[in-house]
């Protein structure tokens, strides 16, 4: 199994957020799940690709070539993938990803997670999503979600396709379970 994770290329988080995705990171790995991610070295995708490479896991990177610059890209990924485009990208990593997990992160992490969402909500694809929703990071966004819907402007049922925690094991058995 494969998990695609969106989330921050950002330096600027606090320390638990990183502690807690490097956990999940190393925790993949130690269940054999591969890490699909979009190539970074820094921010929140680089602690997940050190912890799992703590534990010999997959790492497979899909990056845009224009991202190919000395420092940017994690340097001990499985595999490499680069694409012309972002759009392609995203297109790449959800091809090769059984699920997707969303961890704290800016504009590009919440495109990514509605990208996603839409996708699932059109009927484009059954892989589970599920958010790690550090420090109640994503409480504000939830709360927009169920608002979103109690106003009528997506259905709830929608909705129901992400799933919220906040420790990386109980995530992973989730994950584990919804995406035989």
């Amino acid at each position: 199994m494969r998990i695609c994770l969106f989330g921050a290329s950002s330096q600027q988080a606090s320390l638990p957020y990183y502690d807690k995705v490097f956990a999940l990171g190393k925790a993949m790995a130690d269940r054999r799940i591969g890490l699909v991610f979009g190539g970074g070295a820094a921010g929140l995708m680089g602690a997940a690709c050190r912890g799992a490479a703590e534990e010999n896991g997959e790492i497979i990177g899909v990056a845009p070539r224009f991202f190919d610059k000395e420092g940017v890209l994690f340097d001990r990924c499985s595999k490499m993938i680069f694409t012309d485009t972002m759009r392609q990208r995203k297109q790449q990593m959800e091809d090769l990803s059984d699920g997707f997990i969303i961890v704290p992160g800016g504009i590009g992490t919440l495109e990514e997670f509605f990208e996603i969402l839409t996708l699932r909500q059109l009927d484009r694809h059954q892989k589970p999503i599920a958010i790690l929703n550090i420090a109640g990071y994503y409480d504000s966004l939830l709360a927009l979600l169920d608002h979103v819907a109690a106003e009528g402007f997506t259905d709830r049922a929608a909705l129901e396709a992400v799933s919220v925690f906040s420790e990386p094991e109980a995530l992973l058995d989730y994950m584990e379970r919804a995406a035989l």
